[in-house]
């Protein structure tokens, strides 16, 4: 297996009316596994360069996460390099996120981005939805 070079990432000038706080890798960390997905993701779909990690209600469990990407952040997001990939966090998010770990598998059957959240008192049998 091929291990394939995650590229480095590049200082990214923020708008001055934006203010992003620090995050590290205790709120959210990508495996190398994720990393190298976001940024195929990212080179193929160019629809912006940080991956907003959010959670919102729904789900078979009460609460689901949510993957997009984003072109900047917003005032008060949380920013995590992680993976090789500018994570971004809200502050509502980030209480049920902290030492989420998001993985991905490229496995037919179950595949995808997997979330181990040691916040999740109880998740669905597919890992997309969780109840703290």
């Amino acid at each position: 297996m091929e291990t394939a070079l995650i590229p480095p990432l590049v200082p990214v000038a923020l708008p001055p009316a934006v203010e992003v706080r620090a995050g590290d890798e205790r709120l959210v960390r990508l495996t190398e596994a994720a990393g190298r997905k976001v940024a195929a993701l990212v080179a193929r779909e160019a629809q912006g360069e940080f991956l907003r990690v959010a959670i919102s209600g729904g789900g078979c469990n009460g609460l689901s996460y949510k993957l997009r990407f984003a072109l900047a952040p917003k005032r008060g997001d949380i920013l995590v390099p992680t993976g090789g990939a500018r994570v971004l966090v809200d502050p509502k998010t980030a209480l049920y996120l902290k030492g989420t770990v998001v993985d991905y598998s490229s496995a037919l059957i179950a595949g995808g981005f997997k979330f181990t959240n040691p916040n999740a008192k109880a998740s669905c049998s597919c890992g997309e939805s969780f109840s703290v």
